[in-house]
């Protein structure tokens, strides 16, 4: 059994981008019944708004310096990367805004539920914030993800109105920080292998097949053929 250890955050491309490519080697290799994979939280912006404030375009440029239309190309430069796997990628009009609650929403999937429902709320989440625009702080928009994947609309609706799970979600990004992760996404195989950032599929399966043959080495994957893995951290993604 291989085990993996997912950080990532819902507003993040890369991670959208890296956990499908992670998805599509598993399937390549034909282990997905060996494979477990653990989700953590990490917050790009835990100061985010619950209210969208600015567009994506506008923040970027803002973010990096760039011209309005510069900020567009590179947006579309990643959005690109999503719609090579057939994600309909459209980054350029999300609705940014706190993530918490969605991982609140996560920590209840995964104390409840079984992998399946979990796997399916958290690519759920992934394509109501880069596909259909969603704003995820929106209680009625995670309520709604949460009864498409067969939770309790009550548990939810009860969790959604307290503080619960915020203590988990903050465990996360607390051991985030202590194994120096300051981009996602993180993958941990088997509680020593790292991959740092997402990825070519040929790199996930190189990282999974050396894993499977127990010839693994304790140092982080680097990216195959000179590949720089794509992340994101609280100072912005990197760009291509």
């Amino acid at each position: 059994m291989i085990n993996l250890t997912v950080w990532s955050d819902f507003a993040c491309p890369y991670c959208y981008i890296g956990e499908t490519r992670l998805e599509r080697a598993i399937e390549e290799l034909g282990i997905k019944d060996d494979v477990q994979i653990d989700y953590r939280a990490f917050e790009l912006d835990p100061t985010a708004p619950k209210e969208v404030t600015t567009t994506t375009p506008e923040r970027f440029a803002m973010k990096y310096r760039l011209s309005l239309d510069g900020a567009k190309r590179q947006i579309e430069e990643i959005s690109n990367l999503g719609k090579e796997l057939g994600i309909d990628f459209r980054y350029a009009t999300t609705q940014y805004s706190n993530t918490r609650d969605a991982h609140r929403l996560m920590k209840l999937a995964e104390a409840k539920y079984d992998r399946e429902t979990v796997d399916r709320l958290n690519k759920a989440l992934f394509a109501a914030y880069f596909t259909e625009n969603l704003v995820l702080s929106d209680h009625k928009v995670l309520l709604d993800k949460a009864l498409s994947v067969g939770m309790n609309e009550g548990e939810v609706k009860r969790v959604l109105d307290s503080e619960e799970y915020v203590d988990e979600v903050r465990l996360d990004e607390r051991e985030a920080a202590m194994r120096g992760i300051h981009g996602v996404p993180y993958i941990i195989i088997n509680g020593v292998f790292a991959i740092p950032g997402a990825m070519s599929i040929d790199g996930f399966k190189s990282a999974l097949e050396r894993e499977l043959k127990a010839t693994a080495d304790q140092s982080a994957v680097s990216a195959q053929g000179g590949e720089r893995p794509h992340v994101c951290g609280p100072d912005g993604c990197q760009l291509l």
